[in-house]
């Protein structure tokens, strides 16, 4: 018999209900039914399924596959750091032990926008380099980088080829840049299609935007970043002081 209580909770938290008894039941790397068949056996519609289904994904206990169907994981290590330090994500999964690939990457030459011009303080006739990549964590794709910066900056021989993931090792390496500080405003945002399809994941889920703008210790501005990370392979804290 439904108590009173659940009749009274959203339809989509019922069916989480149901489906955490499903999950509990079946195996990691085992297929759930096909969300048809799930929704009729629950006795709800498919957009309520996909919404209540969003909870677990998020939380890797589900990977959503387009075409294939869907399956139970168990929750994925995490990167779990502070972000006091900044260093570049590559550096940061191989200090903690994880394997990193890049894949996808695009560099063009693009004119900025205006909000670009302002950062970047360049003048109105000069290009810009647009470099983005998608960043695989344990072969999951698990973070999407842009980077937008003048060609200068860059060391001569940088090529497409030479490139290993990261501007700001690029810039460390290099060794004759005073980097020293890096501006990031953080926010949870809802996933394009286009950013969907970069990291396998379904449109619409939460990931983390970083946007962070690379200074040298005089404030001049180097590069500017978005970095979208998957919140159930990244988990980034801060240690706070106390104020008094």
């Amino acid at each position: 018999m439904t108590s009173r209580t659940a009749t009274r909770q959203p339809l989509y938290r019922q069916t989480a209900a149901a489906l955490s008894e499903i999950l509990e039941n079946t195996e990691p790397g085992a297929f759930l039914p096909s969300e048809p068949r799930l929704a009729r056996e629950l006795g709800v519609s498919r957009a309520t399924l996909r919404e209540a289904m969003r909870t677990f994904e998020d939380q890797g206990l589900i990977v959503r596959r387009r075409g294939i169907g869907t399956y139970v994981s168990a929750p994925p290590k995490a990167i779990d750091t502070g972000l006091e330090v900044l260093e570049s994500v590559a550096s940061m999964a191989k200090r903690l032990g994880f394997e990193v690939e890049m894949s996808d990457l695009s560099i063009k030459e693009t004119w900025p926008s205006a909000e670009e011009k302002s950062i970047l303080d360049i003048p109105p006739d000069q290009t810009l380099l647009t470099i983005s990549r998608i960043l695989h964590v344990e072969g999951i794709p698990a973070a999407y980088l842009v980077d937008v910066l003048p060609q200068h900056y860059l060391p001569s021989n940088f090529s497409q080829d030479s490139f290993k993931g990261s501007i700001l090792d690029l810039f460390l390496e290099r060794g004759d840049t005073e980097l020293g500080y890096s501006r990031t405003k953080i926010a949870a945002i809802a996933a394009s299609v286009k950013l969907a399809d970069d990291l396998d994941i379904e449109h619409g889920s939460v990931v983390l935007e970083l946007e962070a703008t690379l200074y040298t210790r005089k404030w001049r501005a180097l590069d500017h970043s978005l970095s979208y990370f998957l919140p159930e392979i990244f988990r980034f804290h801060v240690m706070r002081r106390v104020g008094t």
